[in-house]
């Protein structure tokens, strides 16, 4: 799913919910942008929100007389302001919506605003729970704010929220469970033992993937603290991953695992277009 959010930012040089719903039903039904050829793994949630799309989409065709091969192709402005992209099933708190976020703090990182508040759209399209929405704000500034250099010490203090609140997070508080994570809660010494775990619910997924950055001192043990947490391994490793990346920078991952990497050429051909974006001056939405 991260590719095809990279992909619709690239394809079409701005933020669209309704492209990005489209790739991922085409990943869902299609198994576009996997490595497969299929989907492998979805969760829950973004399943229903996908299905619910569908749905949507049928209607909307059925309303406005467009044929269901053009529905995914729907370009007119007035057409696309009409359209309810917000799909999440109630309650939707789940760590996917996590997991593909990067490409949007990556293009839009000169705009820390906006980036943020975008942020929380991508998460909201599929997952409406005000704690994946905020869990996507905070670690999309979290994002944002390497890419301004912000030191470690710095990036996972509690000032660092606290000193954004105003600008970057528009003055809009995170609810008290991503707050508290802001505020240190996964700085526990002693990891799994001290409770933090890699489970599906994103409070505990974003606790566990801090907790790998902050606790870790390379891309590759960061990677296998993750992992090891066991639960929701590949999803708490990615989480991390994307923090991490930014962090560390390309050229600290092991050359071994970016070897074994599908179609790596395509990828950092999608990787360096999304960072030529983020050079830019982007404030479109």
């Amino acid at each position: 799913m991260t590719l095809c959010l990279a992909n619709s930012l690239v394809a079409r040089r701005r933020f669209l919910p309704y492209d990005q719903l489209v790739r991922y039903k085409w990943w869902f039904r299609h198994g576009y942008m996997s490595s497969t050829g299929t989907c492998f793994d979805i969760g829950e949630s973004t399943k229903k929100a996908l299905c619910e799309f569908e749905n949507r989409q049928t209607v909307f065709a059925q309303k406005y007389g467009i044929s269901l091969e053009e529905i995914d192709f729907l370009s007119d402005e007035q057409l696309l302001k009409k359209f309810n992209v917000f799909c999440s099933p109630d309650g939707a708190a789940g760590n996917g919506v996590l997991m593909r976020l990067a490409p949007v703090p990556l293009f839009f990182c000169r705009n820390p605003e906006i980036a943020v508040k975008l942020s929380g759209v991508s998460g909201q399209i599929t997952h409406g729970d005000m704690k994946a929405i905020d869990a996507c704000r905070y670690y999309g500034a979290l994002i944002v704010a390497i890419m301004h250099n912000t030191d470690k010490d710095q990036l996972l203090s509690e000032d660092f929220y606290l000193s954004k609140m105003k600008t970057w997070f528009n003055n809009k508080p995170l609810v008290s469970e991503i707050e508290n994570v802001a505020k240190g809660s996964f700085k526990k010494d002693k990891g799994y033992d001290d409770g933090i775990r890699g489970k599906g619910y994103v409070v505990n997924s974003l606790e566990a993937a801090l907790w790998a950055f902050w606790s870790t001192h390379s891309f590759k043990e960061g990677v296998l603290a993750a992992v090891n947490l066991g639960d929701d391994t590949d999803t708490t490793a990615a989480i991390y991953g994307q923090l991490a990346g930014a962090y560390y920078g390309y050229d600290k991952l092991p050359q071994e695992w970016i070897n074994s990497v599908y179609s790596k050429r395509y990828i950092e051909c999608l990787c360096k277009w999304i960072a030529y974006e983020g050079n830019q001056s982007y404030s479109k939405n």
